[in-house]
C-alpha cells in the first residue's frame, strides 16, 4: 500500500473510470461503480498481483487528492472524474 494511503479507503477503486481490462470488469469499470476487486473491506484484492490494471498500479496516495478522510477522498476524486472527461 503507498504511504500514506489509508487502508479500508477504497476511494480510488470507486469514483474514477478506468477503461482498462480488470479481473472481473473485461470492459473496465465506469465512474462511480465499485471496482469488482475491492472486497468487502474496501481493500484490493488486486494489489501486487501482476494483473492489477498499470493505471490502478500509478496511482499514488497524495494528500491534495485524497484529504483527510476516504468522503474527501470521493469528493475529490468524483470531482476530477468529472472535470476531466
Amino acid at each position: 500500500m503507498s504511504e500514506g494511503c489509508r487502508a479500508g479507503c477504497g476511494a480510488c477503486c470507486i469514483a474514477p473510470s478506468i477503461s482498462s481490462a480488470i479481473p472481473g470488469m473485461p470492459n473496465g469499470k465506469p465512474a462511480g461503480v465499485r471496482c469488482a476487486q475491492l472486497d468487502e473491506h474496501n481493500l484490493c484484492r488486486l494489489f501486487g498481483d501482476p494483473s492489477r490494471p498499470a493505471v490502478c498500479e500509478r496511482f499514488k496516495f497524495d494528500a491534495s487528492v485524497c484529504g483527510e478522510r476516504r468522503d474527501e477522498a470521493l469528493a475529490t476524486l468524483i470531482w476530477l472524474e468529472q472535470d476531466t472527461c
